[in-house]
């Protein structure tokens, strides 16, 4: 579903109905109904092929090393099952919200620079727009055109990017202003498990990443 103009699990880590740390792996959701959406100028997108994006990213790495992203899973209801939200660009291909870290930058600051980026109207008070909550998986690229892997690859070669994935929570009330050239989409968790060939192997493998925690659908 595009956007624009009960518990489901209740295992713990260890696979067990009751264990003791089941409360912090509860994610509450809230109906997708309570969000406000609309739009702000597009950003600026970079055209260019394949063989011009390696040799950036090479150019990159020679300068700054290992490219350091960060990237957003955030969860609403529709219909009574959890969606995840993502953002779709004009060719068409799906991206979790998130993007690359300035040099020096830590995880959480960087993650909220990027979110207010794409997802808020005022950029410049990010630090206080979003709670960002555990780091639920690492994907790493041994080169420039690799896909990524959920593992440090054995190639012997050191890794060019490293991509971590954050939860974020969301209040029971928000608004999301999004780029006039990006489409904000509300995807259902069964419509994404292993379809890598559609949404890539990063966002295929979200629902499994999920299945540890216990999803709370509150009704407002």
């Amino acid at each position: 579903m595009e956007i624009f103009n009960g518990r489901l699990n209740n295992c713990d880590r260890h696979g067990n109905s009751d264990g003791d740390d089941r409360g912090n792996l509860v994610i509450d959701i809230y109906p997708l109904s309570s969000y406000y959406f609309s739009s702000k100028p597009a950003v600026a997108s970079k055209d260019e092929t394949v063989a011009d994006r390696t040799q950036r990213l090479k150019s990159n790495y020679d300068a700054h090393g290992m490219r350091n992203c960060v990237e957003a899973v955030i969860l609403v209801e529709l219909f009574k099952h959890p969606h995840l939200l993502l953002l779709q660009s004009k060719n068409c291909i799906y991206k979790l919200p998130g993007g690359r870290l300035r040099p020096g930058e830590s995880d959480v600051d960087g993650l909220k620079r990027k979110l207010s980026s794409k997802l808020s109207a005022d950029e410049d008070c990010y630090l206080s727009q979003w709670e960002v909550g555990e780091c639920i998986g690492t994907w790493w690229k041994s080169d420039f055109e690799t896909l990524p892997h959920p593992y440090l690859p054995a190639s012997g070669k050191n890794p060019k990017e490293c991509t971590k994935i954050y939860l974020v929570k969301l209040p029971s009330s928000k608004d999301f202003i999004v780029p006039q050239n990006l489409k904000l989409l509300a995807v259902p968790l069964c419509q994404l498990h292993e379809n890598r060939k559609t949404y890539g192997s990063i966002i295929a493998g979200i629902p499994q990443l999920l299945s540890l925690f216990s999803i709370n659908i509150v009704d407002t």
